[in-house]
């Protein structure tokens, strides 16, 4: 689980720096520009994310022994909408530099070993959890900021690849939030990139999957956007389905957030 921790922080680091290099360049029309996520505006998804650094730092460095003054979360967020677009910008890149400081700082044995108490999940989980939460924000949000510019953007390469690993275990449970199996009315088990897709009375991923009853024609970084309800029209760059279910019927099942 070790090397899941290091992959991770690896690719956030990756993710931090591609996305700083771009939004020095943008330009106040770019950001007022909707983003992926159609109710944002670039600015506003870079506030999500600043803000969700400041917020997700506080827990990780209190388990590593820092003491951290305690803030609402509500006050935070009140004090990012608040501010102007450039400065929401300009405040991502140094709040989540100061998150990727914090983790990267952590020890081989607290990668091991921390827990987090994140303060809305029932109980402390291990740090490779609240690592792969975040990256998977991390790495959908910049896809909504990207893509406002480039409409043939990805989700990052190795991003994908390690979200797809996360899935399979650490972050699996968040299949139960982002995901409305009910939709389907048969189970169904799809082979998608590294990995396999299970559909029943609840949402999986696993890591082996034999005899799968449809096939997922498309690259990893697609699979993740269609989790996060993002591989819609016109981003689903000829992505197929093929077997007892269609991309649309998937696309009912991640409706996205």
């Amino acid at each position: 689980m070790s090397q899941l921790v290091d992959r991770t922080i690896t690719v956030l680091r990756s993710e931090h720096a591609a996305l700083a290099d771009l939004v020095r360049t943008l330009t106040d029309d770019q950001l007022a520009t909707t983003s992926g996520a159609a109710d944002w505006t670039v600015a506003q998804a870079l506030s999500h994310l600043g803000s969700g650094a400041e917020i997700g730092r506080a827990p990780i460095a209190r388990a590593a022994g820092e003491t951290v003054a305690a803030e609402d979360n509500q006050t935070i967020w009140a004090r990012w909408d608040a501010s102007a677009p450039r400065a929401q910008a300009e405040n991502f890149l140094e709040y989540n530099g100061r998150w990727l400081e914090t983790v990267e700082a952590l020890t081989p044995e607290q990668r091991s070993s921390l827990t987090v108490d994140l303060g809305f999940l029932p109980e402390p989980v291990p740090l490779v959890t609240a690592l792969g939460m975040r990256l998977s924000e991390v790495a959908n949000h910049s896809w909504d900021v990207r893509v406002a510019l480039d409409p043939n953007a990805g989700v990052n390469a190795d991003s994908a690849a390690v979200l797809v690993d996360l899935l399979t275990g650490p972050v699996g449970f968040m299949l139960s939030f982002l995901a409305k199996p009910a939709e389907l009315a048969n189970p169904v088990s799809v082979a998608v990139p590294g990995a396999g897709l299970v559909i029943d009375d609840a949402v999986t991923v696993v890591s082996d999957l034999e005899s799968p009853s449809a096939t997922f024609n498309g690259p990893a970084e697609a699979f993740v956007r269609l989790v996060s309800g993002r591989l819609k029209a016109p981003y689903d760059n000829g992505v197929t389905v093929e077997g007892n279910v269609t991309l649309d019927d998937l696309r009912r099942v991640f409706p996205g957030f």
